[in-house]
């Protein structure tokens, strides 16, 4: 039998290293930009961010916040969108469904309740309150039962820049969502943060190679810049 497909790879190659080859090398044309992008900031709660002070915290790198901050700023200064979602759930859980069943301690998912410090967003955001949309969202995507697809289509968006955490989770699930919607859909890099650097490169590789276009900050820093 000829063989023209792909048997699963095992080289011994890090996730780290399968990145930034898959970086260096890239194969496919991107998705680019289009005329006009929203910034939606993925769970910027303590609860995820204060690695001081809870267990379900976590950093990649230690500048994510400035530059998101920075990027968020630069759109509000072209009269593009700019949002931010964080979690948070019924005092019975209820609405966590049957995601909020596998664990029950005061740092699961389920048990993070409205107005509490785990919902609230890191003091380190710079949140416009009159301007930017905030939404408190249920499963791992943005999109999933939030305004954010009236309010994209009400701007005229075409392009949808995610950052935030987790990688493999909450940013992952937005960038599908956000492509399978028809947006162009962009990653920063050092925007997003996991707790464990295979989960953090490997998904970004399969961002790359299937959902988005994976760029260094400064690329969508420098796009902004020029509008």
């Amino acid at each position: 039998m000829s063989i023209v497909g792909t048997r699963m790879v095992e080289d011994g190659r890090t996730a780290r290293q399968i990145f930034e080859e898959v970086m260096a090398n890239p194969a496919r044309t991107k998705f680019g930009f289009g005329e006009k992008l929203a910034i939606v900031n993925v769970d910027f709660q303590n609860a995820y961010t204060r690695i001081d002070e809870f267990k379900t915290a976590y950093e990649t790198d230690p500048r994510q916040i400035e530059y998101v901050n920075t990027i968020s700023r630069l759109a509000r200064a072209k009269n593009m969108p700019v949002i931010w979602t964080h979690v948070a759930y019924a005092e019975d859980a209820s609405d966590a469904g049957i995601w909020g069943t596998r664990t029950d301690t005061p740092d699961s998912l389920q048990n993070i309740k409205y107005d509490s410090r785990r919902h609230a967003f890191d003091d380190r955001c710079e949140i416009d309150h009159a301007r930017d949309a905030v939404y408190t969202k249920r499963m791992p995507s943005p999109f999933f039962e939030t305004p954010l697809q009236s309010l994209l289509v009400w701007h005229k968006v075409d392009t949808v820049v995610i950052t935030g955490g987790s990688t493999s989770g909450c940013v992952r699930a937005a960038a599908v969502d956000s492509l399978s919607r028809g947006y162009r859909t962009i990653v920063p890099i050092e925007t997003c943060a996991d707790k464990h650097e295979s989960y953090h490169f490997a998904n970004l590789t399969d961002l790359q190679l299937k959902y988005a276009d994976v760029e260094p900050v400064q690329t969508v820093i420098d796009w902004l810049e020029s509008r």
